[in-house]
């Protein structure tokens, strides 16, 4: 007949010696119940069963022929009380943990549906450092530097473990510690914010504040996903989060009141000025004078094309160069420039047809350039 209990009271002795001895020197009155805690939790890590709880982290893919209890149940050795966590599977484990990251992203995805244009400018400014000259915290900057997404800072994958065939992998967010650094994040970002629209009156009516109230939008919009994992997590919202609906009227209200002076050379009925005015106009800028601060100088050019083989019919080229001006400073804030060819039995028509062609390219093309170019406006301080 086995002895089981026998058997691992015998090794209870040797094995508490060598955890003893890697581990610090536990106080002379530690209790036995308090040691063979300690033994089974340690035999529980090795075996990937509920008694260790979580592993410290993942230096490589666990060899135990048993099958880790969080594999089926996560929260069997991930306290739904202290983890968030998500279990990936793959044919590689770069895949498994790749899929256990989406997992647990997706809890938090499943509350709130961000604007992905937003959190992808958001995320690309501050990993380029745009934030660094606003805040002297770098909670936010290192958070998103070495996380996959915005709602997994502090994520990390902390079992692997394969049948042979198959790759499994749990990634955890440890509650406390992500209720820590999110409000960390979100009170870092509304420094930013803060920062950004404080503005004196006489500059508010430029593309440079233009810029400060996007990029605060934008900034509050991150909040707001900050703020849903402190909402799934159980943990409270920093109060004074600004909403970022204010910032976007704020921001449309410096637009409307920014004149954008529109000069063609070239133009023919005024037609590719007038699909320009129309793009400027639909972003929310105003039409202005010749003597307004920014200005749209365009050049439009056409050139015969000679094709071999070609008797019947005429054709031209025509090119378009536009630079967004600052000119009070010389500055080119935003280049754009698109060329084409358009045919017909006379040059003069074929010119005719190139005009429209360039206008309607314009008015397709430059309105997703000038959309582009405005997400990505980062003020300089």
């Amino acid at each position: 007949m086995k002895k089981p209990r026998t058997g691992i009271l015998l090794f209870l002795p040797c094995f508490l010696l060598f955890l003893y001895g890697c581990a610090s020197t536990p106080a002379a009155n530690n209790s036995e119940d308090e040691a063979i805690a300690l033994a089974n939790a340690s035999l529980g890590a090795m075996n990937g069963s509920s008694l260790a709880g979580p592993p410290a982290g993942s230096t490589g893919i666990n060899s135990s022929k048993i099958k880790p209890a969080w594999v089926d149940s996560p929260e069997a050795v991930y306290s739904r009380n202290s983890f968030i966590a998500g279990v990936g599977s793959g044919n590689n484990r770069d895949q498994a943990e790749k899929n256990a990251f989406t997992a647990l992203s997706s809890i938090f995805h499943q509350s709130l549906q961000a604007d992905q244009k937003i959190i992808t400018s958001y995320q690309e400014a501050v990993r380029n450092g745009a934030t660094a000259d606003w805040t002297e915290n770098t909670s936010v900057e290192n958070a998103i530097k070495t996380s996959t997404a915005m709602d997994l800072a502090g994520a990390e994958i902390r079992d692997v473990w394969s049948d042979g065939t198959t790759f499994y992998a749990v990634a955890v967010m440890e509650i406390p510690k992500t209720a820590r650094l999110y409000t960390q994040m979100i009170q870092d970002n509304q420094k930013i914010i803060d920062a950004l629209v404080d503005i004196p009156a006489s500059d508010r009516n430029s593309m440079d504040s233009l810029a400060r109230f996007e990029f605060a939008t934008t900034t509050a919009e991150a909040n707001k996903v900050f703020a849903n994992v402190l909402s799934v997590i159980g943990a409270p919202v920093p109060s004074g989060m600004k909403r970022p609906e204010d910032y976007r009227l704020e921001a449309s209200g410096i637009r409307n009141t920014i004149p954008v002076f529109v000069s063609v050379e070239g133009d023919r009925d005024s037609r590719i000025r007038s699909a320009f005015a129309s793009v400027l106009s639909s972003a929310g800028f105003r039409t202005g004078g010749n003597n307004s601060r920014y200005q749209l100088q365009v050049q439009l050019s056409f050139s015969e094309v000679q094709l071999p083989n070609q008797t019947t019919n005429k054709f031209t080229r025509y090119v378009v160069d536009g630079n967004f001006m600052d000119t009070s400073t010389g500055d080119v804030l935003f280049p754009y420039n698109i060329n084409g060819r358009e045919g017909h039995i006379s040059l003069p028509e074929a010119e005719v047809r190139a005009t429209k062609a360039a206008e309607n390219k314009i008015r397709e093309d430059y309105a997703e350039a000038l959309s582009a170019y405005l997400y990505r406006l980062i003020p300089k301080k």
